[in-house]
Formats: C-alpha cells, sequence, structure tokens
C-alpha cells in the first residue's frame, strides 16, 4: 500500500469536481482527481450534453416537416437513429477530449478507480491512499425509482433511454419534470406517441404557475398526452410492451416505461458516514460555505441538498476551490441559479415565483408583468408563442424572471444578471435592447413594471 499527499483530494470527476480540480490547480494547489468512469461525469456523458445533442436532432426534424410555411421546400424521409447516435457521441467525445487535455494540461493528478473515504482527509482507492489537506466529495447522483418498480427489462431511466437503437412507436413516461419533459419532446418530434403521469397537478411544477399551464397548452397541442395529480399503482410488462395502472383506475399500455421521477445522491457505501461526515436521507449536510461536519471536507454537486444542476455543482467546485485559496467568494442561494428546460418550448427562470415573493414579502408587496411574445417580432419569425414574467417587489428589485418559447434559454444570462444584482424595473427599461431580438421582451416586460408599457395597454 502506497500513501501520496496533496493539497487537495476530489472525490468524483463530474462537473463539480473538475471544475473544483480546475480552479485549485490554478490557484496553486497540487490536486488529486479521483474518478471511478469517465472525467465529465453524468452531464457530459449520459446526461446533459447528450439528450441536448437528442433535442436538436428533435428540432432539426420538426423544422423539416414545417419548412413549407416558412417557403422552403423539404421532404421529411425520417429519423436515421444510428446517425442520430453518432451525431450525438461524437459531440460527447470531442468535449470529453477537451476536458482530459484540460486536465493534463493543469498537471492535475487523476487517480482511475472507485474511491472511498477512510478517514478525515484520506480516499482510498484499491490498495492506494491520497491524502489531502483539504478533501471535496462530488459524488454526483443516480437516477431514482419508486418503491416496489424495478428497473429492467421495458422500463427504463435515461440513461438507458439513451442507448436506444430504436424509436418506440408508443412510449410512456413516469415523471413531468425536466428529465420526462425533455424526452418527451424528443420522441413526440421523433415520431412516437408519448404518455406522462404525474404525480402533481402540473407539468414542470417547480416553474411558475402561469408557465406550467402554458406548457401544457403547448405538449397538448404537439399532441402529447399526460395525467396529472395521478399517482402509478402499477406496472406490469411482458415481451411487447408494458402497462401502467394509475390509482384511478386508468390503465396506459406503451412499449416502454421511462422512469424520471428525479435522482438520488450517489453516498452510500462510500465511508462518509463512518468518517463522521452528516448525511441525511442520503444527501451530505453542509454548511453555507459548503464544509461538511468534518472540518477541512467539503462537498459540491447533486450530494448537497438543493437543485440539482450540472451548473450549481459547477460553481460551487469554484466556490470551494476559492474559499480554499482565502478569496472568500459570494454565495449565490438556490433561488438565484438559473433554470432551463430544453424540451419544446423551452422553460427559462431565475428567481422566486409569484407565489413565493408573495409568501416572503407579502400580497400587497409584490407586482408582476407578463410580456406576451405575440408582441416581439422576432418570436414571430421564428413561429413561437410564449411569454416573459417579470415579478418585482414593489418599489423595490426584480425578485424573478420566468420564461417560456422557443430559444428562451438563450435569454437567461441578462435575467440572472438582473435578478442576482437587485436591478429595479427602472434600472432595466433604460438599457437598449437590440431589434429584432428575443431578448428585447425583456425589456419591455421591464418597461411595462416601470409603469412606461409600449406594446400594452
Amino acid at each position: 500500500m502506497s500513501e501520496q499527499n496533496f493539497d487537495l483530494v476530489v472525490l468524483g470527476g463530474g462537473s463539480g469536481g473538475y471544475a473544483a480540480a480546475l480552479r485549485a490547480s490554478q490557484l496553486g494547489f497540487s490536486v488529486a482527481l479521483v474518478e471511478k468512469d469517465k472525467l465529465g461525469g453524468t452531464c457530459l456523458h449520459k446526461g446533459c450534453i447528450p439528450t441536448k445533442a437528442l433535442l436538436h436532432s428533435a428540432e432539426v426534424a420538426d423544422v423539416s416537416r414545417e419548412a413549407g410555411k416558412y417557403g422552403v421546400r423539404t421532404t421529411f424521409e425520417g429519423v436515421d437513429l444510428a446517425a442520430v447516435t453518432a451525431y450525438r457521441e461524437a459531440i460527447v467525445a470531442s468535449k470529453f477530449k477537451g476536458l482530459e487535455g484540460l486536465i493534463n494540461a493543469r498537471k492535475i493528478t487523476v487517480i482511475r478507480g472507485e474511491g472511498r473515504l477512510v478517514g478525515p482527509k484520506t480516499v482510498q482507492v484499491g490498495d492506494d491512499s491520497y491524502v489531502g489537506k483539504n478533501v471535496i466529495l462530488a459524488t454526483g447522483s443516480y437516477s431514482r425509482s419508486l418503491p416496489g418498480l424495478e428497473i429492467g427489462g421495458r422500463v427504463i431511466t435515461s440513461e438507458h433511454a439513451l442507448t436506444l437503437d430504436f424509436i418506440p412507436k408508443k412510449v410512456a413516461i413516469l415523471g413531468g419534470g425536466v428529465i420526462g419533459v425533455e424526452f418527451a419532446s424528443v420522441w413526440k418530434s421523433f415520431g412516437s406517441e408519448v404518455s406522462i403521469i404525474e404525480a402533481v397537478p402540473h407539468l414542470v411544477p417547480n416553474e411558475e404557475e402561469s408557465v406550467s399551464k402554458q406548457f401544457e397548452r403547448a405538449f397538448r397541442k404537439r399532441g402529447i398526452e399526460f395525467s396529472l395529480g395521478v399517482r402509478s399503482q402499477g406496472v406490469t410488462q411482458n415481451d411487447s410492451g408494458v402497462v401502467v395502472t394509475l390509482e384511478n383506475g386508468k390503465t396506459i399500455e406503451a412499449e416502454l416505461l421511462l422512469v424520471a421521477v428525479g435522482r438520488g445522491p450517489q453516498t452510500a457505501g462510500l465511508g462518509f458516514e463512518e468518517a463522521g461526515v452528516t448525511i441525511d436521507r442520503g444527501f451530505v449536510i453542509t454548511n453555507e460555505r459548503l464544509e461538511t461536519s468534518v472540518p477541512g471536507v467539503y462537498a459540491v454537486g447533486d450530494i448537497v441538498p438543493g437543485l440539482q444542476l450540472a451548473h450549481r455543482g459547477f460553481q460551487q467546485g469554484i466556490f470551494v476551490a476559492e474559499e480554499l485559496a482565502g478569496l472568500a467568494p459570494q454565495i449565490v442561494e438556490d433561488v438565484n441559479i438559473p433554470k432551463v428546460t430544453y424540451s419544446d418550448p423551452e422553460v427559462a427562470s431565475v428567481g422566486l415565483t409569484e407565489a413565493k415573493a408573495i409568501e416572503k414579502y407579502g400580497t400587497d408587496k409584490v407586482s408582476s408583468y407578463d410580456y406576451n411574445l405575440a408582441g416581439n417580432g422576432k418570436s414571430h419569425i421564428i413561429g413561437t408563442a410564449g411569454s416573459v414574467k417579470v415579478v418585482r417587489v414593489n418599489e423595490g428589485p426584480v425578485v424573478g424572471i420566468h420564461m417560456i418559447g422557443a430559444r428562451v434559454g438563450e435569454l437567461i444570462g441578462e435575467a440572472q444578471l438582473i435578478v442576482n444584482w437587485e436591478a429595479y424595473p427602472e434600472d432595466v427599461a433604460s438599457l437598449i435592447h437590440a431589434h429584432p431580438t428575443q431578448n428585447e421582451a425583456v425589456g419591455e416586460a421591464h418597461l411595462a413594471l416601470a409603469g412606461k408599457p409600449l406594446h400594452a395597454l
């Protein structure tokens, strides 16, 4: 058995882990990065990047079908799934190669193998131990299922969905959150019949309610079926398909059932509790500076309670590296982290919903404005419907921005600056938004809240 010492040992090479390693190396730390699989983690290999590539292929399929209304003659001949897969895998391979090159250039020591925390500052991989002055836990998450529902056969998770070599004629999806609606969007564009089952009253239920309702109308218009406010009671499968029985007695038959009920923290069996780290329902508990109950041991990403987003983990990794360097980085609360759902239509949001703002500040202290994209020239050109809703504290700053429509994810950058910098509508109203862009819709909504609406009564 050998022992090596580093300034920092990072357990997990996903978004949070590799970001921490890169920033720490940049700040002069010696770093060991332990990863049992491929650097980049779920996001690069089984999540964000490959699913968004699929969604782009789906968008191209839809555009080719609808090209006639834009005066372009095309013929849609179908989806070549093998070619879609090759396109997707090429993107992942390119990003992976770039990441490995960057890690090597920064002289970060990469340890291949499954690591286990065997002491407050020691990670063991096989027969070797890696001791850090500080340790970051960044072990990521896994696809959850429901009690009694086993994954296998025709009951699959998002990871399995990416490896399919056929397009199902009919698919059922358990869960109407981000993962569920993104795959629903892909499969519908590829020609599948899709039915979503969601236990709560809305699709994308963590978004502004008015956005969720618009989203449901859009999915209904696309022919995507959904059952809301009802739970699955049981699932049976045979050689040809699955049957999902709902609590209300309704049954849904499909070739496949995608289980998209969220992700769980990957912490079991890794020695965290034995080393003194406080765990609650599988999650690692930290203070606001992301330090665990063991001094010098930090946690980032999906294993920390809160939003499970790659960019949250990425920023947390940078945060801890800078914290260790004494740079006192600024905390960004989860509510002020931008969220994007890359379905058709897209949903993008940051900050408080109107209901949460009222809960925090009081009914008479909050106002909002919902700008319909029908009034936006660029949205009309690209053929999308939707809205930009801005929530403010009266005579105070903007506390939430919520958007739905094609490409609205590209508007979230300005939105997060407005919310995080506590800008007033009057501040944004005085800025110039290029014409014709969808970004003008953000400006118009703030003009209205500032009391000078130009394209609204």
